[in-house]
């Protein structure tokens, strides 16, 4: 549970509470859990594509337990699916999008959440600008925004960072190093040792963390979100963890890694290290882990039942939520597509 700053100093990171840990835990199992009823799914043809968080629970729940869902925003990338159930996405929401029902997968009203963004890095300056948005409103809170090492690659990071910085942004980035840019591997997108430490060159503070550590993970961020509120400006925190699973369902990684590697990070699952130190505790058992996962389960089922018992989108809704009022053109292909679909189905 070793907590380090950009420059090596070892800095105190104190465990959250019991309960609380036991929170996170049930939500790691129940990340874990979704990724393999998703993968089955889109295995099955109903899921187009699914990106797993297996071996980053820690990374994802211990950062996304730092903030305040009253006060703060959220800003995901493409794998936070249960940091975004934790800041208030139903689950049948979250899983909505994967199932295709996506009228139902909508932030609902009050929910300080964007949409999950697939383009890599292009969440990064809305992030920035969001606690800028914050600041200049004088409105009390953070930003929380992940991305991977491979967008720490790309110029809306640099660009979001600069400006972060200059401004003094609320503004928390959680840089999820899982070591693979798809199949590229990290030492060959950086010669950085951190890719923290980037941080210093925008004129804030860098810390890496052992991402698979959820108390190192909560620390630096719960002090993070509480820096950006006092208006001490950004912070940017590297977990340094590993994507045990696929990049996604289309991707093959032993193509471009060795089942070595993968075998040594597994000994490193943030959901055993947790385990562990909750069983030391007396907080945890094989009895309350049984109870936990049908309790997972149950939610998992009913959160599918919901989604699956909402309309299918028809073709008319590739136009709606894209514009406040339809360009003429755009309009004209709507009727036109409406036109069609009554000619085929009377």
């Amino acid at each position: 549970m070793r907590l380090l700053d950009y420059d090596g100093t070892l800095l105190g990171a104190a465990p959250m509470g019991v309960e609380k840990a036991q929170q996170a835990m049930r939500l790691m199992l129940l990340s874990r859990a979704t990724d393999e009823r998703f993968i089955k799914l889109q295995r099955m043809g109903r899921v187009g594509i699914y990106g797993p968080v297996h071996g980053q629970e820690a990374s994802v729940i211990g950062s996304a337990m730092a903030l305040d869902p009253a006060r703060d925003w959220m800003v995901p990338a493409s794998r936070e699916h249960l940091a975004m159930h934790v800041q208030g996405l139903p689950l049948s929401s979250l899983y909505a999008t994967y199932l295709g029902r996506i009228d139902h997968a909508a932030v609902p009203e009050g929910v300080r959440l964007l949409p999950r963004q697939q383009a890599i890095g292009a969440q990064l300056p809305h992030a920035t600008g969001l606690a800028w948005a914050l600041k200049l409103q004088r409105l009390r809170g953070a930003v929380m925004v992940y991305f991977g090492e491979g967008a720490a690659s790309e110029g809306d990071f640099h660009e979001a960072a600069n400006l972060a910085g200059v401004i003094r942004a609320p503004l928390v980035m959680v840089l999820i190093n899982n070591q693979y840019a798809i199949s590229t591997p990290a030492h060959r997108q950086s010669a950085a040792p951190n890719l923290a430490a980037r941080a210093v060159g925008y004129g804030f503070r860098g810390i890496p963390v052992d991402g698979n550590d959820l108390f190192a993970v909560h620390a630096a961020a719960r002090e993070a979100v509480e820096r950006a509120v006092a208006g001490e400006g950004p912070t940017l925190i590297e977990c340094r963890t590993y994507r045990i699973g696929f990049h996604n369902t289309s991707d093959n990684p032993r193509e471009y890694r060795p089942d070595s590697e993968v075998e040594d990070a597994a000994e490193r699952d943030p959901i055993d290290r947790l385990r562990l130190w909750l069983t030391s505790e007396g907080a945890w058992s094989p009895k309350v882990e049984a109870e936990a996962v049908a309790q997972v389960a149950t939610e998992i089922d009913a959160a599918i039942a919901d989604v699956n018992a909402q309309p299918r989108p028809g073709a008319e809704a590739i136009f709606k939520h894209v514009y406040a009022e339809l360009p003429y053109r755009v309009e004209q292909q709507r009727r036109d597509t409406v036109t069609r679909k009554e000619d085929v189905c009377p």
